[in-house]
């Protein structure tokens, strides 16, 4: 497959979208599982922003290996590769504890009222507690792997290619 839009590599493009969506699926994520007037309002855009971020990961994938064979391969090229192949189970996690709280909050009414008559109030709490803290965790490595894939990227592409001092007039 050719990888090119408009003669630019398609993998500068879903990069972007990459960055902003799958930053955006782990806030509203958090924020369903943290904040119930937020899961009201988030409602079912939660699950599907994450599907379009695990949706958008293995193309941009597969657009930047096509890229890394038409481009030299540097250490940081590398890097970059390497850390951006390990994005996807990361943002796979996050798709299922995006669906998982939507539907646990949408249709876990009964499931909900036999965990409490099982483990109490006090157990139903921390339990809540303890996935509150988990999905937080998740949200957070996903943000910060994106971040590290998007440096690395950076760093592939403009280290040493630019000045810092612009040119004299």
């Amino acid at each position: 497959m050719d990888y090119q839009f408009n003669g630019l590599p398609l993998h500068v493009l879903l990069v972007h979208a990459v960055v902003v969506i799958v930053p955006l699926a782990a806030l509203c994520t958090v924020l369903s599982v943290l904040w119930p007037a937020a899961r009201r309002r988030l409602g079912f855009v939660t699950p599907l922003l994450a599907l379009v971020a695990l949706a958008l990961v293995p193309p941009t994938q597969a657009a930047g290996i096509w890229l890394m064979a038409r481009v030299d391969t540097t250490p940081a090229v590398q890097t970059h590769v390497g850390l951006g192949l390990n994005l996807l189970p990361w943002v796979a996690a996050l798709f299922a504890a995006a669906l998982a709280q939507w539907l646990w909050f949408r249709w876990g009414t009964a499931a909900a009222d036999r965990l409490r008559a099982a483990l109490g109030t006090a157990g139903t709490r921390i339990l809540a507690a303890v996935a509150a803290v988990l999905v937080v965790a998740l949200a957070a490595g996903t943000t910060a792997a994106v971040v590290q894939v998007g440096e690395s990227g950076t760093r592939a592409v403009w280290e040493g290619r630019f000045s810092q001092e612009p040119p004299l007039p």
